[in-house]
C-alpha cells in the first residue's frame, strides 16, 4: 500500500496525523461544528436512498456524534464506526444507549480492517480529507461494500481555507502550511477508477466566520488539523512570519468585522459493484446542483 497519494504534494504524514487525533479527542467536540453541520446534512441524503442495511460502517466516526445518529436511524443495523484514534472511537463507544451496542474499531480508510461484501452502507463525514492515498481508500470501501451497498461520502475540495492559505502564502511560499484538498473531478476520477458503479457528486460553499484569526487556529488545533503535511517546514514558525500572516488575513476581514473562512463541501453517493445489467451505468459521475437533491437550508454561517 503507498504511503502518501501519488504525485500528491500535500499528502499527510500517517503517523503524525494519528497521533494529532489521539491528542484531539478530549476536545474535539468543542471545535466540531463544520462536522456535526455537514454530517447531518449527510444524513438527511440517506432518506433518499431506498436501503435497510443490515451492517453499517462509519469511517472516520470522531467520537461518534453522528454515528449515534446512524444507530438511532437504523434500529436493527449493526453500526460500526472506524476511526484513526483510539481514543475518539473509545469516546464513540459511550455514546450508545444502554440497550444498543456501537461496534468500534480503530483503522484507517486505505487498510479497512473488515471482510469483502460486508457492509451493506459506508457512511463517511469528512474523513476523506485526511486520505493519505485517495485510490486506496476508495479501493477499499468497494472491496468491503456488498454488491449493490450503497456508498455515502462528504469531503472538502480547495477552495476550503482558501483565505488562511493565501495568507500564509505571503508569508512563505516555500513549504506547505494549510492542509489542501482534492477538487471534485479529481475524486470522481478516482471513484471510477475505484469501479464504484454510478458516482453522483455536488457541491456547497459554506462559511464560517471568526472575530480573530486565534479562534480559528484554536478550533484547527482542537480538530486535530494540524500540519501533518510531509511538505511542512522543518522548523516551528517565528513571531515575525505569524505577524505576517495575520496581517495578511486581516485583508480578508468583511465590512461586518469578522473574518471569512471559506469551506467548499464535495458530497458523493456511488454504489458497491453491480453487474452490468443490473443497474445503469454512466459515462463518468454525475454532478448536480445540491438544490435537485433536496431542500436546501438556510445559509451556514
Amino acid at each position: 500500500m503507498q504511503d502518501d497519494c501519488e504525485g500528491w504534494p500535500f499528502a499527510p504524514d500517517r503517523n503524525r496525523l494519528r497521533r494529532a487525533f489521539e491528542r484531539a479527542a478530549t476536545r474535539y467536540d468543542e471545535a466540531a461544528f463544520l462536522h456535526h453541520e455537514v454530517g447531518a446534512r449527510l444524513l438527511e441524503r440517506l432518506d433518499l436512498i431506498r436501503l435497510q442495511p443490515a451492517v453499517i460502517l462509519d469511517v472516520g466516526c470522531g467520537t461518534g456524534l453522528i454515528t449515534l445518529a446512524l444507530v438511532k436511524k437504523y434500529r436493527k443495523a449493526r453500526v460500526i464506526g472506524l476511526e484513526r484514534a483510539s481514543a475518539m472511537v473509545a469516546k464513540a463507544r459511550k455514546r450508545a444507549p444502554w440497550f444498543r451496542t456501537l461496534h468500534g474499531l480503530t483503522g484507517e480508510p486505505e487498510a479497512l480492517p473488515l471482510a469483502d461484501a460486508s457492509c451493506d452502507l459506508i457512511f463517511s463525514n469528512l474523513a476523506l480529507p485526511w486520505a493519505t492515498a485517495l485510490d486506496q481508500a476508495l479501493a477499499e470501501f468497494r472491496r468491503v461494500l456488498k454488491p449493490g451497498g450503497a456508498l455515502l461520502f462528504s469531503t472538502l475540495g480547495p477552495d476550503t481555507l482558501i483565505e488562511f492559505r493565501r495568507s500564509w502564502g505571503v508569508a512563505d511560499d516555500r513549504y506547505s502550511h494549510v492542509n489542501a484538498f482534492f477538487d471534485v473531478h479529481d475524486i470522481g476520477d478516482a471513484l471510477l477508477r475505484a469501479q464504484l458503479a454510478e458516482p453522483v457528486m455536488d457541491v456547497e460553499r459554506l462559511l464560517l466566520t471568526y472575530a480573530e484569526m486565534d479562534g480559528l487556529t484554536r478550533d484547527l488545533k482542537a480538530l486535530g488539523a494540524r500540519n501533518v503535511m510531509r511538505g511542512r517546514p522543518p522548523r516551528l514558525t517565528g513571531k515575525e512570519r505569524w505577524r505576517t500572516v495575520r496581517e495578511a488575513y486581516e485583508q480578508h476581514r468583511r465590512r461586518d468585522g469578522l473574518l471569512p473562512v471559506s469551506c467548499e463541501v464535495i458530497y458523493g453517493h456511488a454504489w458497491g459493484p453491480l453487474s452490468q445489467q443490473s443497474r445503469f451505468h454512466h459515462e463518468g459521475p454525475a454532478t448536480f446542483p445540491l438544490a435537485q437533491l433536496r431542500r436546501r437550508h438556510p445559509p451556514y454561517s
